[in-house]
């Protein structure tokens, strides 16, 4: 049987980490290319498959169609291969990623479907950081982090991951005893509960509900989404959190004050350094994240 003609592999290593990076200048440094050797391997890899991958304009490279087709179609088997040859070493040590995680996130959505990213890539192992100011600390102490935010540093690679509706959650008895319709004699008697992490949906909440000048009893601020949802449960006030929060918490103690839709200022995003990208815990945590859909 003849043997395939192979691409060469540095040509195309060198087209997906342009591709995954998003800059050809940031995948020739993590290669230790100059541009120019670096477009000379991705002209190398287009005279190969005889297709143009990238157009090219002054100092920028864009994604063709073409490109893009190739890249959805290598980029699988390339990470197949690499898993196959990890399987079959019993050199290489564990694959570890330091991942900072808001604790709600983190129960709601990550956890319920990590034996499932721990089965795909069984070398990958997660260090949980659920410490304040994640994103001042990715490319430091994390290597990356997954924030509520209204739109991480532009010096990041950021996922958004959601978009979210704010809602004023509280117990049955409290929404009872606040009837249908908001009234705001009854709303400035109340205390309401913030998140660190959502300091303006409050206002967005007050303003969709032609409620500007509400001005509650106390405000009382949460640095976890769990304990608020349960002080909200306990009928210690009125929690103003995402939709998804409540509809993830399935707990039949709470309930949604008034049936008004509010966009949220914020959403969940994952960040990283751009070039940690080209580092293998990030990448196949990334690659996994953005496929499950969480």
């Amino acid at each position: 049987m003849a043997v395939r003609r192979l691409p060469p592999l540095r040509a195309l290593e060198a087209f997906i980490r342009t591709v995954r990076l998003g800059s050809s200048r940031a995948a020739a440094d993590e290669l230790g290319l100059s541009p120019s050797a670096l477009s000379r391997r991705i002209g190398n890899l287009e005279d190969f498959v005889g297709r143009k991958l990238f157009t090219r304009a002054r100092q920028s490279m864009q994604l063709t169609d073409e490109g893009h087709a190739f890249y959805e179609a290598v980029a699988p088997h390339l990470e197949a291969l690499a898993r196959a040859v990890e399987s079959q070493s019993d050199n290489l040590s564990l694959l570890r990623l330091h991942l900072g995680v808001l604790p709600l996130f983190g129960s709601q959505r990550l956890f319920p479907r990590m034996q499932e990213l721990r089965r795909l890539h069984p070398l990958l192992h997660i260090d949980i950081d659920t410490g304040p100011h994640l994103e001042d600390r990715v490319g430091d102490t994390l290597d990356a982090a997954i924030i509520l935010s209204r739109g991480p540093s532009t010096a990041l690679h950021a996922v958004r991951l959601d978009h979210n509706m704010v809602h004023a959650i509280c117990s049955q008895e409290m929404a009872e005893l606040l009837g249908p319709n908001p009234v705001q004699e009854l709303l400035t008697k109340q205390t309401f509960l913030i998140h660190n992490e959502l300091p303006d949906s409050f206002e967005a909440w007050k303003h969709e509900l032609h409620l500007d000048t509400l001005d509650p009893v106390a405000i009382d601020h949460y640095d976890s989404g769990q304990l608020l949802l349960e002080a909200a449960a306990q009928g210690l006030g009125i929690a103003i959190m995402h939709d998804d929060h409540m509809k993830r918490a399935s707990d039949n103690r709470l309930r949604r004050l008034y049936d008004v839709d509010v966009e949220s200022p914020y959403s969940y995003w994952f960040v990283c350094r751009p070039q940690a990208l080209a580092e293998r815990p990030v990448r196949l945590f990334h690659d996994w994240l953005v496929q499950a859909g969480l």
